[in-house]
């Protein structure tokens, strides 16, 4: 977006382009980018929840960890609700109304993002182990597929958003140099929101992880009557 601001401030040539037209075209193909990627993640969901998921057993799993992953993205964004909602207000007494709107709006789609890859995610899970028992392609496609669908959403969302949320802000402001820089401004709100979301949704998801394959790791010696052997480092420590 600081790109597109410098854009708006050059004239290509007197008789071709002008930098406000610069500035609608670069926001307008960044836009349909997005959507686009927010498409080809949709098709391959469809894709994803089309393959088959295996046993009853198998799905008795899956359910469980989605119903686990599910609790812990509840209780995760219920104590980030509390702090995005104080950010904004600290957002709204120091700067402006507008760029905590922003702030919020950014957190609640990093947040919603979030959501929906772990969704998929939990669900590409049974349908990679069901693929598994034909080979590794087969598997490989569905699980990078899978990843896929967080990776075009996070891209999709990010552009469309920030184009979208530019215009409107352009629009509120006005096409003159003071009016972009104080879109830019506002929207840099935005960048902070979903960057703070991911940030803790990072840190979280990672203990969230370990947690889930050191229970794992448990559960499957009980269920086998095997002993935990410490290592030298664990017995130290």
């Amino acid at each position: 977006m600081a790109e597109i601001y410098v854009m708006s401030n050059v004239t290509i040539d007197e008789n071709t382009v002008s930098g406000p037209q610069v500035v609608d075209s670069a926001v307008g193909f960044a836009l349909c980018t997005g959507l686009l990627a927010l498409c080809y993640a949709a098709y391959l969901s469809k894709l994803i929840l089309a393959a088959p998921s295996g046993s009853a057993k198998m799905k008795e799993i899956a359910a469980a960890i989605q119903e686990g992953s599910k609790a812990f993205l509840v209780r995760e964004y219920t104590w980030l609700a509390g702090f995005v909602g104080v950010v904004s207000v600290i957002m709204l007494l120091a700067i402006s109304m507008t760029t905590a709107i922003m702030f919020l709006l950014g957190a609640v789609i990093s947040g919603l993002t979030g959501y929906l890859g772990m969704a998929m995610a939990v669900r590409g899970n049974v349908r990679t182990a069901t693929a598994a028992i034909q080979g590794l392609d087969p598997a490989l496609r569905v699980a990078f597929n899978t990843g896929a669908v967080m990776g075009m959403m996070v891209v999709g969302f990010g552009l469309s958003g920030l184009a979208l949320f530019f215009m409107l802000l352009k629009a509120i402001s006005g096409d003159s140099e003071k009016g972009m820089e104080e879109a830019l401004v506002h929207l840099a709100g935005f960048g902070f929101g979903a960057s703070t979301i991911a940030l803790f949704a990072r840190v979280g998801g990672g203990i969230y992880t370990k947690a889930a394959d050191v229970g794992a790791d448990l559960v499957g010696k009980v269920a086998r009557g095997l002993a935990h052997v410490c290592l030298p480092s664990e017995s130290e420590s």
